[in-house]
């Protein structure tokens, strides 16, 4: 999604654009999403700047491809599930809404008139209109189309190619050599791996997440709705097992059920456990999904940063290298701000943002 957004709007910007992905489009962590576009988990900070310039070009690219790519306004509501709780989610909402969030407090009461389906008992949350979601895999696919870009999927990087003066010449694939004079390394999860092709490091480790989907259902769950302590288990260090209730309806019937978080290297293997946690967290929100068939499950690979911000923009050690990865669980919906802000790098522009919260080179370079 980060690649596609990248290559449309450095296209957009007049440049000539080759995106390289050794799978299909949608072939990695951005099939394995949710699509979500959301300003509700993020404190403020460099993170929520990025996340409401993004918000603002997703709502631009709605009205260009609209339902193509599943665009959904249906907004968030997080919920509290003890009156200490509530108070500390108000308390985080003031936070938010001095940095340009829409954050309204909800009463218990009225907390039902947005999710009639919730458990009863709540004493209240938090509504955020300004969360998002779309269905990643068409949405890549649409974006990359829309670039104009040429496309090539089944090419492995296997080097990046540099002058005598150490600067970027293009990428070695398994099946020959890209000429070019920037490369941007969008490649989420594998960003490690690809920046080690320069010589660099940028420490990016996987963050595995499971996806609980269920059978078809008419709209019960009207909103993305979570328990608050997800927004701390997306800030937590913690490489061990974290399970957070987040629900979700989709445009096509299912039910999106997440969130685990767990630090396991590229283990694919399916975990019953972390399955049922989820279910089990599902239900205590919205108890009528014990009655409702799970159909599959999935698996992905957050692309986690240990300070939680992506690297985004040029590579001061070497001239020509750019990256747009590591955005942890939040790729899909901060890829069109990341795009734009490459963009604006590429072509000598000043970025929108200030990069230097997300430069590529501010993590210690490892021990010899």
């Amino acid at each position: 999604m980060v690649g596609a957004a990248c290559a449309l709007y450095a296209a957009r910007a007049g440049l000539d654009v080759t995106l390289v992905d050794r799978g299909p489009v949608a072939g990695g962590t951005t099939g394995a999403g949710e699509g979500n576009v959301l300003v509700s988990d993020k404190e403020p900070g460099p993170e929520l700047d990025l996340a409401l310039l993004s918000g603002r070009l997703w709502a631009e690219l709605a009205r260009e491809f609209g339902d193509a790519v599943e665009y959904d306004a249906k907004g968030g509501v997080v919920v509290a599930s003890s009156p200490g709780g509530l108070t500390a989610l108000e308390r985080f909402a003031t936070e938010q809404r001095a940095a340009g969030v829409v954050a309204e407090p909800v009463a218990g009461d009225v907390l039902y008139d947005l999710e009639p389906h919730l458990a009863p008992g709540l004493p209240g949350g938090v509504h955020y209109p300004q969360d998002r979601q779309v269905m990643p895999a068409l949405a890549a696919a649409h974006l990359a189309r829309a670039s104009g870009a040429r496309l090539l999927t089944g090419h492995t990087v296997t080097g990046v190619l540099r002058g005598p003066g150490g600067a970027v010449r293009g990428v070695r694939t398994d099946r020959g050599d890209l000429h070019a004079p920037a490369v941007v390394n969008a490649a989420g999860t594998w960003g490690g791996d690809l920046a080690a092709l320069a010589g660099v490091h940028l420490p990016v480790l996987p963050r595995r997440g499971f996806v609980l989907v269920t059978e078809p259902l008419p709209r019960r769950v009207h909103h993305k709705v979570y328990a608050a302590d997800y927004v701390a288990d997306v800030a937590s260090d913690s490489a061990a097992l974290q399970t957070s209730p987040v629900v979700e309806g989709t445009a096509a019937g299912p039910i999106l059920i997440g969130a685990s978080r767990e630090r396991v290297g590229f283990d694919r293997s399916f975990s019953l456990p972390v399955v049922r946690a989820l279910a089990a967290g599902a239900t205590l929100l919205f108890p009528f999904l014990s009655d409702v068939r799970a159909m599959r499950s999935y698996v992905g690979f957050r692309p986690y940063l240990p300070d939680h911000l992506p690297a985004i923009g040029p590579d001061s050690r070497v001239p020509g290298l750019y990256h747009a990865c590591g955005h942890e669980g939040a790729g899909i919906g901060l890829a069109p701000g990341t795009g734009h802000l490459i963009a604006q790098a590429l072509t000598d522009k000043t970025p929108e943002l200030d990069l230097t919260p997300f430069r590529p080179d501010r993590f210690p370079e490892e021990a010899a």
